[in-house]
């Protein structure tokens, strides 16, 4: 929809590399004539790390070809806001972030011109309508966490030939996305999934996103996945899976450094130091597989 089909509707050329390489994607933007890039986070994550460790000659190539496109977008998975600012460092962009889905198109949107907020997908898109649900089916308060809904011409009509499953993904007009969000002062921040980044530990409700974003500014965590473990006392322990690259991380030297960012009960009480996450073809982690790592039903919460 956006990659393509926008491009091709505008007359513009779309180049498509075989596969993702770091340094093959940095020596096309290097080569130039190019305006806009979109990529999902993954890829800026090791943009960002081939330029890192790059020499200071590769280093300014990169960033001045960088400064030579129009716009660089990130979207299909939550963008951590430790990334958004390295990346503004090294290329000069405020990657703008957006939220859509295949059902809906694009329902929220940073602006194109104007304030770009890490860590939020912006505001409705035009003729979209967006409503924040909580459990009773209220509308949520400034601030409150509640299942993201969507309205307008954008919305799919069904899913062909599963008439029960197109029952179950709308309510009065309204389509229910599965998402969490919370909205303040206008922008919208994605929390996760309700089925795979909600965790309900020790009676809170608690956003694995959050606690990614928080593990993420540890200096040795390249990555983190974080999911919740079936517990009988707790609901669900917090565990976190990280990429390290190498370097050794113990579980109290984590809770110490989290302790600092994140309330006690959102601290990870498992760890697991990996190479690197389980990911799907569109480069997004797959909880499911993180949660067998530990030994816990990839289905089950």
């Amino acid at each position: 929809m956006n990659v393509t089909l926008c491009a091709l509707a505008n007359g513009a050329r779309v180049e498509m590399l075989p596969g993702f390489d770091a340094e093959a994607c940095w020596r096309r933007l290097e080569e130039g004539g190019l305006t806009l890039f979109m990529a999902v986070p993954t890829v800026y994550a090791r943009l960002a790390a081939a330029w890192e460790a790059a020499d200071a000659a590769a280093r300014a190539r990169r960033s001045d070809a960088c400064r030579g496109l129009r716009l660089m977008v990130s979207g299909s998975a939550a963008l951590p806001v430790p990334l958004f600012e390295t990346w503004e460092r090294l290329s000069g962009h405020r990657l703008l972030e957006r939220y859509g889905m295949t059902e809906i198109g694009m329902a929220l949107g940073n602006p194109l011109r104007g304030e770009r907020v890490p860590g939020t997908v912006g505001a409705p898109m035009p003729s979209v309508e967006v409503a924040l649900v909580d459990e009773s089916g209220g509308a949520c308060p400034d601030g409150a966490p509640g299942e993201l809904r969507v309205k307008g011409p954008t919305l799919f009509r069904e899913y062909h030939g599963r008439p029960e499953e197109t029952a179950n993904a709308f309510a009065d007009g309204w389509f229910l996305t599965g998402d969490v969000a919370a909205c303040e002062a206008g922008r919208f921040r994605i929390l996760g999934r309700a089925s795979s980044d909600i965790l309900k530990t020790g009676g809170y409700k608690v956003s694995a996103l959050e606690i990614e974003d928080a593990l993420r500014l540890h200096p040795v965590v390249m990555d983190a996945a974080v999911v919740g473990l079936p517990d009988e006392e707790w609901g669900e322990r917090v565990a976190a899976a990280v990429v390290t690259g190498g370097a050794p991380l113990s579980l109290d030297s984590l809770r110490s450094f989290a302790r600092e960012r994140l309330a006690p009960y959102k601290l990870p009480t498992r760890l697991l130091v990996l190479d690197d996450l389980p990911r799907n073809a569109m480069g997004k982690v797959t909880k499911a597989a993180v949660r067998t790592l530990f030994g816990a039903p990839s289905s089950g919460r």
